[in-house]
C-alpha cells in the first residue's frame, strides 16, 4: 500500500512511518522541506495528490511547545497549521482522478468536556465549550470529503489522548523534572489522564488504513486513540516516579500551570476526561501497551 502522511516528520509521524515501512508499505511524507521520500505542501497544491491508497494528516503546531508564549499569534498558528493542511489534503483527495481508499485525520480528545464522572465513547454527543474543543470541531469539519468522493474513500478520525513515547510528545518535557526528583501531580491530581503509547497510536492509524472499507458513508468513522486503562494524573505521576525510582513530592498548583502555559492551554493538564476506546477495541485493535506500567517501562527502559 502507498501511504501519504502530512506531518510525517513529527513525533507520531516518525513512529507511523517506521511501522508502515516495516509492514512493507511505501510511505511519502508531506513536509515543509523537500527531500527523498517527501513532497512539500506547495507541491501537493500545485501538482495534486500523488498516487496512494491511504492518506493521513498529523500536521499541526505543537500545543505544548515550551518555546511559544500563549498569545493570539500562537492560537492562530494552532488553528491554521491544522485546518489549512487538513483542507489542502481533503481538496487534493477530492480532486484526484483515483482517490485513496482511506483518509485518516488524527485530532484529539479536547472535544470531550472535562469531568470527573462522565465517560466518553466515540458515540458521545458533544458541542464546543472552549478554545480547544472549537479547534477540534473546525479541524474535523475541514477533513470532510464531498459526498461523491466519500462513496469510494473511507473517512476516519482518530482522537488521541496524551501521546507517550521516548523521543517526543508529553514525556519529553516531563522526564527532566522527574529525573531531578521534582516531579509531582498537576493541579489536584484527581483529574482523569487519557493517554496512549505512541506505538499504539501508530498501530491504530495503520489498522484504520488496512481495514476493509465496508459500506460507503458520508460521515467520518471516529476512534478514540486512548489506552483502555482509565488513569488519573495522580496515578500517572506515581507510576512514572516508580519507573524512574524518583520521589514525586512536588505538586504543581493549578494557578502555576495557568501562569506558565496560559489557562486555555493548561486545561489539557489540569483537567481531563474519562475516554473509552470502545470502537477501537470493537474493531479488533490489539494494544501493545494497554496499561501505564507496561507503557512507562518501555519508555524509561527500566
Amino acid at each position: 500500500m502507498r501511504v501519504l502522511i502530512g506531518g510525517g516528520s513529527g513525533f507520531v509521524g516518525r513512529e507511523l512511518t517506521r511501522l508502515l515501512r516495516n509492514k512493507g508499505h511505501e510511505v511519502t511524507v508531506i513536509s515543509r522541506q523537500p527531500g527523498p521520500g517527501k513532497i512539500t505542501w506547495g507541491e501537493l497544491e500545485s501538482t495534486g495528490l500523488p498516487p496512494c491508497e491511504g492518506a493521513v494528516n498529523l500536521a499541526g503546531e505543537n500545543l505544548m511547545n515550551p518555546l511559544r508564549w500563549w498569545n493570539e499569534n500562537y492560537k492562530k498558528d494552532l488553528f491554521s497549521s491544522r485546518i489549512d493542511t487538513t483542507k489542502a489534503l481533503a481538496q487534493a483527495i477530492a480532486a484526484s482522478p483515483s482517490p485513496p481508499q482511506s483518509w485518516v485525520l488524527v485530532s484529539g480528545v479536547a472535544c470531550y468536556k472535562p469531568s470527573l464522572a462522565a465517560e466518553y465513547t466515540e458515540d458521545s454527543e458533544w458541542t464546543p465549550f472552549d478554545l480547544l474543543s472549537k479547534l477540534v470541531k473546525e479541524w474535523e469539519a475541514s477533513a470532510l470529503l464531498p459526498e461523491n468522493v466519500a462513496k469510494t474513500t473511507k473517512q476516519v478520525v482518530i482522537r488521541p489522548g496524551a501521546v507517550l513515547g521516548r523521543d517526543g510528545g508529553a514525556m519529553k518535557q516531563m522526564l527532566l523534572p522527574f529525573w531531578l526528583g521534582l516531579g509531582g501531580t498537576l493541579g489536584s491530581g484527581s483529574q482523569p489522564f487519557p493517554w496512549i503509547h505512541v506505538s499504539d497510536l501508530a498501530g491504530i492509524i495503520a489498522h484504520a488504513l488496512e481495514s476493509p472499507a465496508g459500506p460507503p458513508s458520508p460521515s467520518q468513522q471516529v476512534f478514540n486513540g486512548v489506552a483502555p486503562a482509565l488513569n488519573t494524573n495522580y496515578e500517572f505521576t506515581k507510576e512514572l516516579g516508580r519507573a524512574l525510582r524518583r520521589p514525586t513530592i512536588f505538586p504543581v498548583p493549578g494557578f502555576v500551570m495557568n501562569t506558565l502555559l496560559g489557562s486555555e492551554r493548561a486545561v489539557v493538564l489540569t483537567q481531563g476526561q474519562k475516554v473509552i476506546p470502545k470502537r477501537t477495541q470493537e474493531a479488533g485493535f490489539q494494544y501493545n501497551y494497554p496499561d501505564l506500567t507496561s507503557a512507562l517501562k518501555e519508555i524509561v527502559g527500566s
